[in-house]
């Protein structure tokens, strides 16, 4: 059995996953760093999240720790050998998390940008199995990516890449967390999504995201949502024609807490993307992923 760890800009999943890629048992924890100054404070909170869960899940399906035959990690930012880095979201910079599972569990332990496991999970097993030149978007707290060119993950020699979330899209724009302006996910993140809508639309400031979508579901046709829902999808058109122009895949695959919303947005998505894109005859099949937000930790343990 294998061991998959996701670890979001603001929640951590652990699962565990057979041999064909199946999620057999998961647990999700939110992290909450709104109080914690200290980098090291949030270094132990993952590693004490992580550790709960992998008991919790051993527990629940009467395993033990030497029933898990490797441990994968999913994580945002530009993780290298067995550290996590540069996660803006959560503010550290570089942590030996391999490491210390490693010496814990005794197994092998293996890390990559978030991205590009949930895109490897979609591919081998969920949206993108049929197309060799595809995009995986994971637009939820941020923006991940994965790019896949005759049917091969693209990785480049020295970091992560295709941070399509951290292209610049109007460089007099918002401030992000890596210290630009105007990048991306600023403007496509459902974190943004969700805090505009409540600001925008009048909303109470404790609405939780499941009420910002019910709402925006039953209101969609009022003037005020409508406008709100156009307006976001115009800036995220933007940087969905630059990957389009760039890459020319045959289909986009769209993830994380975006993926609730696919069946509004890529309509209109589609629509303002072919008044962007360079070359006019191409297709780019704009889909919904399959495994939604279990392809992190599955995607994980393919590694």
């Amino acid at each position: 059995m294998k061991i998959g760890i996701d670890i979001g800009g603001s929640h951590i999943a652990t699962g565990l996953v057979d041999k064909n890629g199946n999620l057999i048992s998961k647990e999700s924890r939110d992290i909450n760093i709104s109080n914690i100054s200290d980098e090291k404070r949030v270094e132990d909170l993952i590693l004490e999240i992580i550790e709960n869960e992998i008991t919790i899940l051993l527990e629940k399906e009467d395993l033990n720790v030497g029933d898990i035959s490797k441990i994968g990690i999913a994580v945002p930012g530009s993780p290298k050998g067995n550290c996590i880095r540069n996660l803006v979201n959560l503010h550290i910079k570089e942590f030996d998390l391999g490491t210390k599972l490693k010496e814990k569990y005794k197994v092998n332990v293996k890390i990559k940008n978030d991205g590009k496991c949930a895109g490897l999970a979609e591919k081998l097993y969920g949206s993108l199995r049929k197309y060799d030149d595809c995009v995986f978007l994971c637009i939820g707290t941020g923006v991940g990516s994965a790019v896949f060119l005759e049917g091969e993950l693209l990785e480049p020699e020295q970091n992560p890449g295709f941070e399509f979330g951290h292209m610049v899209i109007d460089k007099e724009g918002r401030k992000c967390n890596c210290g630009k302006n105007g990048c991306f996910e600023t403007y496509a993140s459902m974190k943004r999504f969700k805090l505009e809508a409540i600001s925008r639309l009048k909303m109470s400031e404790n609405t939780v995201a499941e009420e910002v979508q019910k709402y925006i579901r039953e209101n969609i046709n009022k003037k005020d949502v409508r406008e709100f829902v156009d307006e976001y999808l115009t800036n995220v058109s933007i940087g969905l024609a630059n990957i389009i122009n760039i890459f020319e895949p045959e289909a986009i695959s769209f993830g994380g807490s975006f993926s609730y919303y696919c069946d509004i947005f890529l309509p209109i998505l589609q629509e303002k993307i072919e008044k962007l894109k360079f070359n006019k005859d191409t297709k780019t099949d704009l889909i919904t992923a399959k495994l939604r937000n279990d392809a992190g930790i599955i995607g994980a343990t393919e590694i």
